[in-house]
């Protein structure tokens, strides 16, 4: 016997192993409308950019001066960038992805 068994059966002549009789849980089957409204509200969500808005914190709207008033106008959609967007921009062409999906 080496040194690391003799503690291991001094432990399991001092305790016993419980006898449990477990029983498996039985899930239901969920409605077919929950499961659709999951799967299209997480395609609305994927396709909003949500994970880009969390990681790259947006602002939810922009702004620009008019040039010849002065005044500061808001901006739904940011204009000449590809590679970047507003959260409202992203939440709307979301929409329109998954109305265009319904048909």
């Amino acid at each position: 016997m080496d040194a690391f068994s003799i503690p291991h059966k001094v432990l399991f002549d001092i305790m016993r192993v419980p006898n449990l009789k477990l029983r498996i849980p039985r899930l239901s089957r969920p409605m077919a409308m929950l499961v659709f409204f999951v799967v299209f509200l997480s395609y609305f969500l994927v396709f909003s950019g949500v994970i880009y808005d969390i990681i790259m914190e947006p602002p939810s709207i922009g702004r620009s001066q008019d040039t010849n008033i002065g005044v500061i106008e808001p901006v739904a959609f940011l204009p000449y960038s590809i590679i970047a967007q507003h959260i409202i921009e992203g939440l709307s062409v979301g929409f329109l992805f998954e109305v265009g999906g319904l048909g």
